[in-house]
């Protein structure tokens, strides 16, 4: 399934959008074959919420040209783009209306600027593959990325009913949940919302979480995140959301929810990740005979049951 640049994602429509569901394990991986690319960046032909009906802003629509060149590798992270003169001229429009939409591509923190220089590209979407079990701090790492982590809280609480029956867990009992911001070489890309079970999170909750991997940590300890089953699919940017990636609320972005599991089949971590749709891509490999790709009606509210499947940890 692919969100073509030509496709308007619209936030306030974000339900009726199917819901991905990856059933694969780590073992299985190495069978998959076909690829499929789940390219965020794309998503959006208009951001705005609420929209006026009509046609959209004529600094969007250059905003929306803007991105798409980006994605489609026309300016590659880390270059300049043309001056206002120059886009205004190739638009053919003001020069306000091209700061109106570096100002909405800057917000979206797909371009940087500063004062007397042309703006330049903060980079397009990272790949990442679920054809193996890979925590993002390694998946960072091998792309010469450099991962990091901004705890919003940790705190330990009585685990809600949905958290509970994820966790096969009784109800009320005590788990932690993190809250943090992951960071690609400085720029916040997703936030991860976390909820452990109290063994697990009492581990996590004495890491270094601005730089450890808590997959790999986990690891060194003993418990190993070996399977799980991760739903994703696309929703709007909350208030919260958007304040701590410093966007704009409603901003398209791809939520994955994963149900992990030790060496045992014993949940360890139920997660929401949520990645700017400009920052992260999706790649998942699969075959007529390991099938780890299903679509699921967005009626399914993400129980805990079904198989596990591999995934890219957030750790």
């Amino acid at each position: 399934m692919r969100f073509g640049a030509g496709s308007a994602f619209r936030p306030e429509s974000v339900t009726r959008w199917p819901i991905l569901r990856l059933r694969q394990s780590a073992a299985a991986a190495s069978t998959c074959r076909a690829a499929i690319a789940l390219r965020s960046v794309s998503m959006a032909a208009d951001q705005e919420v609420p929209r006026v009906s009509g046609s959209p802003s004529l600094y969007r629509k250059v905003a929306d040209d803007i991105k798409a060149a980006i994605a489609a590798g026309g300016y590659a992270a880390g270059t300049r783009l043309p001056s206002e003169h120059e886009l205004a001229e190739r638009y053919s429009v003001s020069r306000g209306t091209i700061r109106q939409a570096f100002a909405a591509l800057r917000a979206d923190g797909i371009i940087a600027s500063r004062r007397g220089a042309r703006r330049v590209v903060v980079g397009g979407p990272r790949v990442q593959s679920f054809g193996e079990l890979l925590s993002f701090s390694r998946w960072a790492r091998a792309m010469g990325e450099v991962p990091a982590g901004r705890v919003i809280a940790i705190r330990r609480r009585a685990a809600k009913p949905a958290e509970a029956e994820r966790l096969a867990l009784p109800p009320g009992v005590q788990v932690y949940h993190l809250t943090r911001v992951r960071l690609l070489s400085g720029h916040p890309v997703m936030i991860e919302r976390g909820v452990y079970p109290d063994r697990v999170g009492v581990l996590v909750a004495g890491m270094e979480l601005e730089k450890d991997s808590i997959t790999e940590r986990l690891e060194e300890l003993g418990i190993v995140f070996a399977d799980a089953e991760h739903v994703i699919d696309a929703v709007a940017a909350t208030a919260e959301d958007a304040r701590l990636l410093g966007v704009r609320p409603r901003v398209p972005m791809l939520r994955e929810r994963r149900l992990t599991t030790d060496l045992t089949g014993t949940p360890v971590e139920w997660s929401d990740d949520r990645y700017l749709g400009g920052a992260v891509a999706f790649s998942v490999r699969n075959s007529t005979a390991v099938n780890a790709l299903s679509r699921t009606p967005r009626s399914w509210a993400g129980s805990g049951a079904g198989p596990r499947s591999a995934r890219t940890e957030a750790g």
